[in-house]
């Protein structure tokens, strides 16, 4: 099992946050894609990050989105759609999302409508 899958989603949100208000974004644009990937709506999200809840447990509570699998393209040197283990590829969308925003894609664009 990867290490990532106990990591806190919270630990990792702070770097997310981080990463866009580097480039001119926001929280709430953060909030934003995780909230159109996992279906949780705000407070959960918030609960989720204040509780300590781990990606692994993250992920099997969330309604992720019908269109993540249209979320592709290479994250971390790897291409996200040929991602095989169920919970690393739900975790590396989240990545893609993050870093999509960061590049200053337009929100339309970043949530696959």
């Amino acid at each position: 099992m990867s290490r990532v899958f106990t990591m806190s989603v919270a630990s990792v949100y702070v770097h997310y946050v981080a990463k866009v208000e580097r480039k001119g974004r926001t929280r709430a644009d953060v909030d934003e894609v995780t909230r159109w990937l996992t279906g949780f709506d705000q407070a959960e999200l918030d609960a989720h990050l204040a509780g300590g809840t781990t990606f692994a447990d993250f992920f099997a509570q969330a309604r992720l989105h019908p269109n993540a699998e249209m979320i592709t393209g290479v994250i971390c040197g790897i291409r996200v759609e040929e991602i095989e283990d169920p919970l690393m590829q739900k975790i590396r969308y989240l990545d893609k999302l993050v870093d999509e925003v960061a590049r200053g894609k337009d929100m339309s664009k970043v949530l696959r409508h």
